[in-house]
């Protein structure tokens, strides 16, 4: 292997999906979603999810641009103030 061929020793690993979690503050839930949805992509080693420097950086950027931004949509709450609406 020559020099040109080797991984320099500055490049960063993957960390786990738990310590990025942790990191930015979210509930695993949210990080769940996440996933689920695409917004971040995790690699599975060994049966764990890890976060790569690259998606991460990616997430935090989306993140900070406000493409995250939105409401809530909560089932139960819609139907309540429908309920009190309609009493009056």
């Amino acid at each position: 292997m020559q020099v040109k061929d080797q991984i320099p020793l500055t490049t960063m690993l993957p960390i786990s999906l738990e310590a990025f979690r942790m990191q930015m503050g979210l509930s695993p839930v949210s990080m769940w979603r996440f996933r689920k949805r695409g917004w971040l992509v995790t690699v599975v080693i060994a049966g764990r999810h890890y976060v790569t420097p690259e998606a991460a950086l990616e997430f935090k950027r989306r993140a900070v641009a406000g493409e995250f931004a939105g409401n809530i949509s909560n089932p139960s709450a819609r139907r309540a103030n429908r309920m009190k609406e309609g009493a009056n």
